[in-house]
């Protein structure tokens, strides 16, 4: 490992940690819950047995029993086809679906319903882009992007150049600065890594982006579950993320894009719903975002996405990311004082621990853990370049969501202990 990755291990506890209210972006305060308050959601989570212990939130999200009711209720007694029907039920799931659009929307700081693509994910929407986005040059992503914000780019045939990542491993924006040129017409970075919890500043990275003239696209996936996402404010050209890692259901996710930039790109796929005339003689398709929703659409997921951003709402995204923030540096703090655990990523990372056992691979401390029923993620976490970078052949990975307790960590703790008792 070289010296400048190796000072990602073991850091000492940094200032932002102490007391009081801390600072990410520069300007932005961020929620602070006291110790004393810590959220208690478990009940609402009938797939949290008692006695489980689960740490994979950021692979997916447990459902709450609200989103559970609401698909059986979508399913049922409320179930018809949406865009298609002229009797009364198809035109209430059509108002419904709709609706689920606009809360959706909302729900990231969108201001135009018209501007959210529903897709069945995030690697799609991110692929939707790769693809069909007219001004294909070159792309910036960086060292730690998830495989799907890799090979979507390679598939399409864009030029893909590698931002560096600073020695706590975020995104080096320096790096990027002196990177891009005007021929870049994308930059792809993920707002929170999957792997390290690292924060994006998005802003600059927008500003970095826009300078040469490029479109800044953001991985969302870990960000909306978290943190409040505000795209406007970000100032992103395109945001994708997945329902599934925000207590919904698996199969829904969302594209957002500027309305000028959805409308200058050719459908990806064709069939129903998507088009505006069809002939032999050829064909014209509907405006965004049905012209990207050929056939028929996951319309239980997309309400099921809504109720899902309805019981995160019922409990406030600040308060959320409070309770991640406070969980995550009691595992880091509790996690540091085990001398053979190595610590990967930055103090302020939010809902999620990356960490190795030192001589024991992650498959086999998940096992282990697992028998001691401890529910965490082990191995290259969809992301080998950055395992490449760690100089690592997997990690381990806890992570957090409103079910979280700080008794999870004590478990993972005594889980790792053991661990360390059977590889000696």
């Amino acid at each position: 490992m070289t010296a400048s990755s190796a000072s990602i291990l073991q850091q000492n506890p940094a200032a932002e940690l102490a007391a009081g209210a801390k600072v990410d972006a520069p300007g932005r305060e961020l929620p602070v819950l006291p110790a004393s308050a810590p959220l208690d959601h478990r009940a609402d989570f009938p797939g949290i047995e008692p006695g489980w212990h689960y740490l994979d939130t950021a692979a997916t999200a447990q459902k709450p029993q609200a989103v559970i009711d609401a698909m059986t209720r979508d399913y049922g007694e409320r179930y018809a086809t949406v865009h298609r029907g002229v009797y009364a039920r198809s035109a209430d799931m059509t108002a419904a679906y709709e609706a689920a659009r606009h809360k959706i929307a909302r729900f990231i700081g969108a201001t135009d319903p018209n501007e959210l693509v529903f897709t069945r994910g995030a690697t799609e929407s991110i692929n939707l882009v790769a693809h069909q986005y007219p001004d294909k040059r070159r792309v910036l992503v960086s060292q730690l992007e998830h495989h799907s914000d890799i090979v979507p780019w390679q598939l399409a045939g864009w030029q893909v150049d590698v931002c560096p990542l600073t020695p706590d491993g975020r995104i080096d924006l320096d790096a990027a600065q002196a990177m891009l040129t005007p021929e870049h017409s994308m930059v792809a970075f993920a707002h929170i890594s999957n792997v390290l919890g690292s924060v994006l500043d998005c802003r600059r990275a927008a500003d970095l982006a826009h300078a040469v003239g490029a479109k800044l696209l953001l991985d969302g996936c870990q960000a909306v579950p978290r943190t409040r996402v505000n795209v406007s404010q970000l100032s992103a050209d395109f945001y994708a993320f997945s329902g599934h890692k925000l207590y919904g259901p698996t199969g829904i996710g969302a594209l957002w894009g500027r309305a000028e930039l959805l409308a200058a790109m050719p459908p990806l796929q064709g069939g129903g719903a998507m088009i505006d005339k069809v002939s032999f003689a050829g064909t014209t398709y509907a405006p965004p975002p049905a012209r990207f929703e050929a056939g028929t659409p996951h319309i239980t997921g997309a309400l099921g996405l809504a109720a899902a951003i309805d019981y995160v709402e019922s409990i406030g995204i600040d308060a959320i990311e409070a309770h991640e923030r406070d969980l995550t540096r009691q595992a880091r703090d509790a996690l540091r004082s085990m001398n053979s655990v190595r610590l990967y990523g930055p103090e302020d990372a939010l809902g999620i621990v990356a960490f190795n056992v030192e001589g024991v691979h992650g498959h086999d401390v998940g096992t282990i853990l697992d028998e001691g029923r401890v529910a965490i993620r082990a191995g290259h976490l969809c992301a080998q370049p950055l395992m490449e970078w760690l100089q690592a052949d997997s990690v381990c990975r806890a992570s957090f969501g409103v079910y979280s307790g700080p008794d999870d960590i004590a478990a993972l703790v005594a889980g790792l202990e053991r661990v360390r008792k059977l590889f000696g």
